[in-house]
């Protein structure tokens, strides 16, 4: 067993290396997130931001579902929401997810590669208000939503992990990412989360 199949112990006090972690998913992505989010401690020291593409026509119940499936407080993003730390910030269908340093701000702005929420819109957002001190995470889904997020993450200094091929159920988001050679680590899902964890706590490459 790596160290990254480990289940994460709770975290301790100290000053996190970075200050939010976007999450991207697609096609798959309930289980997908579940599994991550589920073996985050609850004293996750950073807040957390998820793009998963929904049916538009549909109340979303992602939130209720990953509430009982992690120690994290999830909730869907409302418009002016403060980010807090340990807390996990879900887009509502139809409305694209941009983050503000220390806030959200949602908008039904016009589709970006014909999804909305937009994995892209997200991240560059996230770049844009948090620079080197973003982590970027593109999980199993179709289409490439998100190949032009983490190449403004990398321009911005942050750094970009994506689920690898044998653990996502599609490839087409995570390996679109890795396409751009903007990717830092190619990961099973299980060993996510603990990557997540050494890279907000210390910093240091996993």
């Amino acid at each position: 067993m790596s160290k990254y199949e480990e289940q994460p112990s709770a975290i301790t006090k100290t000053k996190a290396a970075f200050d939010i972690v976007a999450l991207a998913s697609s096609a798959g992505g309930l289980g997908a997130l579940s599994e991550v989010l589920s073996a985050l401690p609850e004293n996750f020291p950073v807040p957390i931001a998820v793009v998963q593409h929904l049916d538009p026509r549909h109340r979303s119940l992602m939130a209720k579902i990953l509430s009982g499936r992690t120690p994290l407080t999830v909730k869907e993003a409302e418009e002016g929401d403060r980010l807090s730390s340990g807390r996990v910030y879900i887009a509502p269908p139809d409305r694209h997810l941009l983050v503000n340093l220390g806030s959200i701000s949602l908008t039904q702005s016009e589709m970006v590669h014909f999804v909305r929420p937009s994995a892209d819109l997200l991240f560059e957002s996230v770049a844009a208000s948090y620079k080197d001190r973003a982590i970027a995470v593109v999980l199993t889904g179709s289409g490439s939503d998100g190949k032009m997020g983490v190449q403004a993450i990398k321009k911005m200094g942050g750094t970009v992990i994506a689920q690898n091929e044998a653990t996502s159920e599609f490839f087409g988001m995570p390996g679109a990412a890795i396409q751009t050679g903007n990717v830092d680590f190619i990961l099973p899902l299980r060993e996510i989360p603990a990557a997540l964890i050494t890279l907000v706590m210390t910093g240091e490459a996993i």
